[in-house]
């Protein structure tokens, strides 16, 4: 890259970070937590301040934060589900202009790392959403996050290295995992900080949100393609909340390695199985799946004609279909194939 272009590119990155800087904002969570006893909190010493806190007084506790991008000027901010997934917690939203407004957390996806957030206000400089679906590996991106509540942005800059990729997120500290496919790869250092803020390609246009997931992996960063979040913003701005397809079955998808070690009559299909967590179903009762008489082993091959195979997996085709929709599955139980009919509800 001769200087000039090098200059060309830096002008860029610049006119994209002024653009969309204005939409990026602070998350804080607070909890109220006791206060501790013989130890005040307060910066200098208060004469009038006796003895021990009494019981049972509580304090609010700034206990961690992430980023948001403005999505809507009537208030609607998006973030990572990890960054709010505490119903107990309270929190708190910081524009670029040091403003503070409670926030309310309409949804949590129930299979994307993503929520969206409301604040009561108006007229806020909304982000430009970009189209995940367009990018090129080696493209320049860059994350912008508001480093914790010092209403100062941070930016980094890097490239795509690598699309669809398949990682296992633990969600909060009770060792919940969450498994997220075809997350977006980049070389842009994620931190706590930036989790949750925009990942943005040269135009200014958000292609993703960062999520800071991966404990001690050095330079590799995650960021949620920004598609997926497309569809629940368009369900909270028509409908108030998520409309998510559910079936109500666990499965496991079957492949070359799976056949021959438990000698299956597939190498492929959706194989309808319990986890290993204890009190775990199948098959949930009186669900969909239920209803259209799947029975656990049951392998599904195809979800309305379409071939399941741990490239076309079965959650992600049933999330193109709608809630209502009646769908057929190709089902193989011992030595016959099935035709099932199952009609989809809401997840709730």
């Amino acid at each position: 890259m001769s200087h000039l272009e090098s200059h060309d590119h830096d002008k860029l990155t610049i006119e994209a970070v002024k653009k969309v800087a204005p939409s990026v904002v602070s998350i804080v969570i607070s909890k109220y937590l006791p206060k501790i006893k013989g130890i005040y909190p307060t910066p200098f010493f208060n004469p009038f301040f006796f003895g021990d806190v009494e019981e049972g007084q509580k304090q609010k506790v700034s206990v961690g934060g992430g980023s948001g991008i403005i999505v809507h000027p009537d208030g609607l901010i998006l973030t990572n589900k990890h960054v709010v997934f505490d119903p107990e917690a309270e929190y708190t939203v910081i524009t670029i202009d040091g403003q503070e407004y409670p926030a309310k957390v309409l949804s949590r996806d129930p299979i994307n790392d993503v929520a969206v957030l409301k604040i009561n206000t108006k007229g806020l400089p909304a982000a430009r959403l970009g189209n995940s679906n367009k990018l090129e590996l080696g493209q320049t991106v860059i994350a912008i996050g508001n480093a914790l509540g010092m209403f100062s942005n941070t930016v980094s800059k890097g490239i795509i290295s690598g699309l669809s990729r398949s990682i296992s997120a633990a969600l909060g500290t009770d060792g919940a995992m969450e498994h997220l496919r075809g997350v977006l790869q980049t070389d842009v250092a994620i931190n706590q900080g930036n989790s949750g803020g925009p990942l943005i390609n040269l135009n200014g246009e958000i292609i993703g949100i960062n999520t800071a997931i991966i404990a001690g992996a050095q330079n590799i960063g995650f960021s949620i393609p920004i598609n997926w979040a497309k569809q629940d913003l368009e369900d909270i701005i028509k409908h108030g909340r998520i409309i998510k397809p559910f079936i109500g079955l666990q499965y496991v998808m079957l492949n070359k390695e799976l056949q021959k070690k438990y000698s299956l009559p597939t190498d492929f299909g959706a194989m309808v199985v319990r986890d290993h967590t204890p009190g775990s179903v199948a098959i949930v009762k009186d669900s969909p799946a239920e209803k259209a008489g799947i029975k656990e082993n049951d392998i599904v091959l195809e979800l309305n004609g379409e071939k399941l195979t741990d490239k076309v997996d079965f959650s992600d085709t049933l999330q193109k279909c709608k809630v209502g929709e009646n769908i057929e599955l190709t089902v193989m139980r011992g030595d016959k194939n099935l035709k099932l009919l199952a009609t989809l509800e809401e997840r709730k």
